[in-house]
This record gives C-alpha cells, structure tokens and sequence, in this order.
C-alpha cells in the first residue's frame, strides 16, 4: 500500500463528492446540534451544519489511516465509511470527539483518572493535573485511598495530617474554580477503600448538601468484606492505615468496635438519603485488568463504567442497536450481519481516536497509547426491545440482552485482532491477559456501556441500556408554545393497530405512561412499559445481564420510588453483587433536598448530570402581563388567588393572594407563601410541583368546601391552583384569558373530588393535634385527636 504523509492536502474533487447517506434529523436532535456541537464564531453564531459538522469528524478520525500507510483513495473510502456511519445514525462516539474532532482544541476523551499520592507534591500535583484536563472539557477520577488517616503522624513536620477528606475538598473547590467554556462542567469520581480508616467520614461526606457537588462518591468494597458480611455480619470491620500497613478493629466512641454490618447499613442509610455514596466491587474490577503488569485499578471514570489505570482515558463510542432490527413476514429479528460490520467499523474509529487525539498530560498520552483501551458500547435498546414486542421487565428481554452483548463484545475482539494484524499489538500486550490466552489484540479492552444522553437523542434512540423515561413528553419550541413529542414506534403501533384517537398523544405527554390511559391493547401495554413501570430488581438483572460480556462495566442508576425502604435499597446492593455486577448507584426520587425537579420538560432525563447551573437565576419579567383571579374559600375566610403569565411562553410566572380577613398574622404568612412560589416560577418552576408540595397540608383548623375540606390556608392556594390548572387543560390559557369558557366541567370534577375526599367519617389523616402534637383523625364528621381529646367540633 502506498504510504502517504499525515499532512498532505487531499483532492479538492473530494470535497464535492454527494454523500450516500442522507441526512434525516429530528427537530430536536438539530437544536441539541446547535446547542452544543456545531461550531459558532465569536458573537456566538452558529457557523457549521450537521453535515459539515460530521464530515469534519469523519475526515479528522479517518486521517489516523495515514499512519498505517493506507493510499489516498483508501483514506477518502474509510472517510464516506465513518460518514455514512454518523449520518445514518447508527454509531456516535463521546461528545468531546463530535465537538473536537478538526478543531483546534484536538480533546477528544471524555474522562480520564489520576492518581492521588501520598505526599503533597503528589496531592497538589493531582489537582494541578486536574485543573488542565477540566480546562480542556475533560471529568476526572480519583482514589483517595493511598492517603493516610485523619491524624497521623506527618514525619517531615512532626506533625499530623488533617486527612484524605480536607484533600478532597481542595479538589472539589478546585473544579468550581474552573471554567470550562459553553460545553462541560468538571465533573469527577471520588473513590475509598471500605478498609479505609477515614471510611466513615467518606460514607458522610455529602450529609452538607452544599460539600463536594463536584463529586460523585463511590465506596470500594473488597470481596473480603462482602464475604465477611455474608458469613458473620455482626464481625468487627478491620481497616488498613495505607501508609504502614497496620491494620486494626474501627471503633466507636465508646470503644465498641463497627460492625460490617453497621458499616454497610451506613452505606445504605446514605444511599437512600441522597443517592451517595455508590459501590464499585473493586476486586471484581482487577480480576477483570486486563493489563495487570501495568497497574491496579483504583478508581473509575465519573460515571462509572470505565475502571481505568491511573492516567488512563475513556475514548468512547456507541451503536444505536434499535436502527438493526428487521421486520421480517414472521415479525422482527435482528439483522446480525449489518451489525457485525458496524461493530468492525466503530472499533477502527475508536482506534483512530486513540491515534489523532490530543492528549492533555504526556501521562496519558503514554498509557493511552500503550494500553489502545477502547469502549464500544449499545444504545437504543428499549427501542430494540418495543420493535421486537419484548417487554423489558421479562425473561426474554434478560436473554435478548445477553445475547445481543456477547455478540457486540465477541465481534469487537475480532475487529481488534484483525487491527493487531494490520497494525500491530497494543505495545503493553506483553504480560496482558490477552498474552495469556495467545491472542494477539490491538486494544486491551474494547467494549463498555457510557451514558449516551445527548448522543442518543442525535441518533434518535433510547438511550444506553435504560428503559423508556416516558412514552411522551412535552417539548417547548421556540415560540413559546408547546408540543407533544412520542415515542415513534409506540405510534407506529397506534396507527398500525387502529387505537390511535384525538387526544391520546397529549395524555401520554401529561402521564409519561399507559397506566390509567384508556383504549390501549394489553400486549401494546406490556410492551410499552416505561422506567417507573420497572420494579428495581429488573434494573439489576438488566445490568448483569450485559456485565457478563462486557470487558469494562456499566454506567446505571437504579432509580427507587420516593416510598422505597432502607430494606429495598439494601436488598438491591446485596443482588447486585450476587448478580456479580460491577458497581450500583441507587437513586430514591426525591431524596436530595436540591433536586431540580422542574428543570426539564416533563418525561425528558437531564442530558448530562452536570448541565444544571450552580445557582439558578430568576428570568426577567416583561412589564406587562396578563393573569386570572381564582376565588377559593379557606379557614380564614375567602382568598383571592391572582396567577400572572408570562405572554410569549404561556408559563405562570407569579402568585398573588389575599384574604378577605384573617388578620395580619395570616395575611403575612400567605404573602411570603407566595412571595417564594413566585421567585419559583420565576426560575423555571413547574406550578404543578406547588400543587403537590401544598396541596393536603393540615392545621387544627378545617372547613368544608365543594371539593372537600379545605384543611389549611396553604391547602386553600393548593386547590385554587389546581382549579386553574384543571379550566387551563380543558380550554386552553387563551381562551382562559378572554373569558371564552364554561364552569360546569369544573363543577362537575369538584364533585367527584369531594366523592374521593375526607369528608367520609373514617378517613384519617397525618395532621398533628396543635395540642399534645398527637395525630388527628377525621371521624364522626368531625376532626379529632384521640390523645388529648382536642376536637374542632
């Protein structure tokens, strides 16, 4: 083959030649484009198209061919092979590689991990390291746990040291000190051995909601302590001072030693709080190394799905496996030829990242290069599942998974021996495990499973491995208005089958799921089964499903209704490893305090878990509004409830209320009621989340209305909004707001709300006795506290 120089200028006629592909976008994968990948001049202006902005990416990563002395007209075919790939949606590599690729800037790893030495050289030279990939657009991780124990002797000083915690806020504020440009957020992973002495005040750490939100926290857990745990729970936890090797029982205040299972209760107690800290089964990660002459692995990526040797990095890529399956006269099948040249073709492009990248420590750049790793994972594979009508929740889903990734993880090795063949081994392929085994690689690893939130939604798919957020959801365009967006297969089956009526789409946008939505086939319903239709014991047993043939791990959340246990949540940890998964984040909704639950359209995941602001700033009101008045009776009499709107989105923006009488006590607390609920709004609050942060809330004071009782003054503004809300639904704001409705439906639905209400004399509910702090009760028609006898009545 003739050898050509990496810099030479290609044939101007190539530059016109038509691509095979078209390009067919959704209206929301081109604003997520222009929001976030295509190139914009100085004023902000975009400056590229889709098409401009992928062959870019083709023609940066097919340069790479020229290293291995491919001919001009061999490098222009792997170029249209890369573009086709990309235009068709059927693979996407990381954001930083769409972003950067042909750019200045050159970064194309999403994350990457440093090591934390014990020393300060080593600590600050950490951070430092950090702050230039962060710079760059890079997320980091990092194990603490070479650092010595809060108080211990610091030889050089005579001191002792303040611990691996006060270090890791050093990371935390350093990360906040950095600006990232319009792309990315720091990010970074922070990891400790559970044989840390300090692993108690890591399980804590994020008790302060306001500490270290620039951190994702994992514990490490050893198969020694899980063994130990299974075996003899109420044994004493041992932990290791990482400086001398000392071990010893962790002990209470008391002298009273932990227990592995207080230890692990701990965990749990604080994953149920607030999602954190996760666990990464660490020995399971290093009987997976597959370069363990190189190194140990200590830490992953932020998200988790790449346990990675200190410097290494995520060069990352995915397959939209649902643009795969075949309707065929006896259903749907998986065209698994088509597959295997894609998965052939996305591991070339991810070693060609590896070759034109622009690494941002000589570090890296030298494991990088010397280990090749490589992440090819899948996305769109709820959308799979829909057009092979298996229901995730089910045994057939668990074996299609299974299935499909050994696929994926079998063919990938062979696209990498293949390379090995062209190219050479990786160059650390002496010692490796796959030395061991007689098989000569170009990359040590090459399969993972990464978020793919904004890459998915340019592809048009489900993304990763996750079930379906939400049937349908609500899309604001640019006139303010907004629009119902669903799922298209889920119409292709509507339409199909004939049960596709007006109205339907917008009552899935509001439910997100076919619970409760009538006129839907039973088999369309199981089928079409959503995130929050998925009890958390599936969501596992999908993440083991594919751990098993995948070389690196699985980046998940294992999302918990708000009403799950602390025993829900520890069953789940204790399958997880038993399933023999590789690390588990739970989430309860609801847990943090902060959680922004407004902040994305409703059925709609955040795109990345670092794309919300620090502090949220109350958008600018134009001086002119229109607004409603909703007179609504409460225990202090009438109030008179005022919902201004905002003209060009049609969102509520302010609350104003006032009462009749009441005094200036009730007054004060109605004003600031709404004086917060509008600074709400104003940040892009739903009104429909003050509905339910209100509506029930009790007092010792009560009276009846034509919904039911009105339980407190807060009670009161609840149900005036929810009047609103129900005439808005009925008949549109504009018609609202010219007058041009009926109330009957509304007296109707107040009617049947008082049906379901308390008003029968056996429904309790949780309001305390403002006498003796007991629970009140409705009974008898009347409210009462059986403690103190304390009645209303």
């Amino acid at each position: 083959m003739e050898k050509i120089d990496a810099g030479s200028r290609r044939d101007p006629a190539a530059e016109e030649r038509e691509p095979r592909v078209s390009l067919d976008l959704t209206q929301n994968a081109n604003e997520v484009l222009r929001a976030r990948y295509l190139k914009k001049n100085e004023r902000g202006e975009v400056v590229e198209t889709p098409e401009e902005l992928f062959r870019r990416v083709a023609r940066a990563i097919a340069s790479a061919e020229a290293h291995y002395g491919l001919s001009t007209a061999g490098q222009e075919e792997v170029e249209e092979q890369f573009y086709d790939l990309l235009a068709a949606g059927k693979f996407m590599p990381n954001s930083p590689t769409l972003m950067n690729a042909g750019r200045r800037l050159g970064m194309l790893s999403a994350c990457f991990v440093l090591p934390v030495e014990d020393s300060i050289d080593g600590i600050f030279g950490s951070v430092r390291h950090a702050a230039l990939i962060q710079k760059a657009g890079g997320g980091t991780g990092f194990s603490f746990s070479r650092l010595r124990p809060t108080g211990d002797l610091v030889r050089s000083s005579g001191g002792t040291t303040s611990g691996p915690l006060s270090f890791l806020g050093v990371f935390s504020r350093a990360t906040d000190a950095i600006q990232q440009g319009a792309f990315r957020r720091g990010a970074n992973m922070g990891v400790m051995r559970i044989d840390h002495p300090d692993i108690l005040a890591f399980i804590r750490a994020k008790d302060d909601k306001t500490a270290l939100t620039n951190f994702n926290l994992s514990v490490s857990i050893t198969d020694g302590f899980m063994d130990g745990l299974l075996k003899e729970p109420d044994g004493a936890h041992a932990v290791v001072n990482p400086r001398n090797g000392e071990q010893k029982t962790l002990a209470k205040e008391d002298g009273a030693p932990w227990t592995r299972r207080e230890i692990f209760d701990l965990i749990i107690d604080r994953a149920w709080k607030s999602g954190e800290p996760g666990v990464i089964f660490i020995d399971r990660m290093n009987r997976d190394n597959p370069t363990p002459a190189v190194g140990e692995i200590e830490a992953t990526n932020p998200c988790g799905e790449q346990p990675l040797l200190p410097y290494e990095s995520c060069n990352l890529g995915s397959i939209n496996v649902a643009g795969f399956v075949r309707r065929e006269a006896g259903g749907a099948a998986v065209d698994y030829e088509a597959l295997r040249g894609t998965v052939k073709l996305g591991v070339r492009f991810l070693d060609n990242v590896i070759d034109v990248n622009r690494y941002p420590l000589a570090e890296i750049e030298k494991i990088s290069r010397g280990n090749r790793k490589i992440g090819l994972g899948i996305m769109g594979f709820a959308d799979a599942l829909f057009a092979l009508g298996i229901p995730y929740n089910s045994d057939a889903a668990i074996r299609f998974a299974e299935e499909l990734m050994e696929f994926v993880n079998e063919e990938s090795h062979a696209a990498s021996e293949a390379l090995a063949a062209q190219r050479g081994v990786f160059p650390n392929f002496p010692g490796s495990v796959w030395e061991q085994r007689g098989r000569p690689m170009r990359n040590a690893a090459t399969t993972t499973i990464a978020p793919t939130g904004t890459i998915s939604i340019i592809a048009d798919c489900s993304g990763g491995i996750e079930p379906l957020f939400s049937v349908a959801f609500w899309r604001q365009v640019l006139d303010g208005k907004r629009l119902p967006e669903v799922n298209r297969q889920f119409m292709a089956a509507a339409t199909e089958r004939g049960f596709l009526r007006a109205g339907l789409v917008e009552e899935l946008a509001e439910k997100g799921s076919l619970k409760g939505v009538e006129g839907i086939p039973e088999d369309v319903r199981r089928v079409f089964v959503t995130a929050h239709d998925i009890s958390p014991e599936w969501h596992v047993r999908m993440q083991a499903a594919f751990q098993r043939h995948c070389d690196a791990s699985i980046s998940k959340t294992i999302n918990f209704p708000r009403e799950a246990s602390r025993d829900d949540v520890r069953r789940l940890y204790l399958l997880a490893y038993q399933e023999r998964v590789k690390g588990i984040t739970v989430y309860r909704d609801g847990s943090r305090e902060h959680q922004p639950m407004t902040l994305t359209k409703k059925g709609q995941k955040p795109e990345d878990k670092d794309a919300l602001p620090d502090r949220l700033k109350p958008v600018r009101l134009p001086e002119i509004m229109s607004s409603l008045r909703v007179r609504q009776i409460t225990p202090f009499g009438n109030m008179h409830v005022k919902i201004t709107v905002e003209p060009r989105s049609g969102r509520e923006r302010e609350l104003f209320a006032q009462l009749g009488r009441g005094g200036d006590v009730a007054n004060s607390d109605l004003e600031a009621v709404c004086r917060l609920t509008s600074l709400f709004l104003r940040c892009n609050g739903r009104i429909e989340d003050i509905v339910e942060q209100l509506d029930g809330i009790g007092s010792s004071l009560s009276v009846p209305s034509r919904a039911g009782r009105i339980m407190s003054l807060a009670d009161g503004l609840a149900k005036a909004i929810q009047k609103y809300l129900f005439l808005k639904k009925k008949f549109g704001l504009e018609k609202l707001l010219l007058g041009q409705f009926d109330m009957g439906p509304l007296e109707e639905s107040l009617k049947e709300q008082k049906k379901a209400g308390h008003d029968n004399g056996a429904t309790a509910f949780r309001v305390k006795c403002p006498e003796c702090n007991n629970v009140l009760d409705f009974a008898e028609g009347c409210v009462v506290c059986h403690g103190c006898g304390f009645s209303q009545c």
